[in-house]
């Protein structure tokens, strides 16, 4: 399924691609509809790790006008960016590509879900319910970094599986917006990032804008 996914995307325009498939587009349509976006903050989709776009401009604009959100290229909304964008992103990053938390099994593991839990074709909910759903309980029930920044909170939480694969979510909070969900992704090594956060001044992580 991801081969068609990124076969159609090489041939035609990217809002065409997101009425191809009944997973994707809407997809985005029901979760627009159930004000779900809402519930995510802002990101760019400039990663901090390549220094450049992991998604091209035509594909950000499709998303964010089949959602119906606001943008301002390259911030935009978190959670269409890093559940849909990253799914339809091919660009390389350190750590392998976007989308591979939602396919490779690692983070539905270690949120004690079927490995296929994050695939998005799989199942009746759409991939953004599934991925707000787990997310939001991570930050609730797991917190284990509270860091506070000019006008806000950011807040790390972690689902330690170690040996296997760690799950972490991140979300930022403030008076005017509240709790916002900016990611969620597979960590290897819990400790040694905990470490980072511990050693460095707070600041924004994982492409979050305020």
């Amino acid at each position: 399924m991801i081969d068609r996914l990124d076969a159609a995307v090489a041939a035609y325009d990217a809002a065409d691609v997101l009425s191809m498939f009944d997973w994707l587009g809407p997809a985005i349509d029901a979760d627009a509809e159930a004000d779900r976006f809402a519930r995510w903050g802002r990101s760019t989709i400039v990663d901090e790790n390549v220094g450049a776009p992991v998604l091209p401009r035509s594909m950000f604009d499709a998303l964010h006008t089949r959602a119906g959100l606001d943008s301002a290229w390259p911030v935009g909304n978190a959670g269409l960016l890093h559940v849909y964008g990253y799914l339809l992103s091919t660009t390389p990053t350190p750590y392998g590509l976007k989308r591979d938390r939602w396919l490779d099994g690692d983070l539905a593991v270690a949120c004690v879900l079927t490995p296929d839990a994050f695939v998005p074709w799989a199942g009746e909910r759409t991939l953004l319910d599934r991925v707000t759903e787990v997310a939001e309980m991570l930050i609730t029930a797991a917190p284990v970094r509270v860091q506070h920044l000019d006008g806000a909170d950011t807040v790390v939480a972690i689902a330690d599986r170690r040996p296997a694969a760690s799950a972490l979510a991140y979300a930022l909070g403030s008076p005017a917006h509240g709790r916002r969900l900016i990611t969620m992704f597979p960590v290897a090594d819990p400790a040694a990032l905990l470490a980072d956060l511990d050693s460095s001044l707070p600041r924004l992580r994982w492409n979050a804008v305020l």
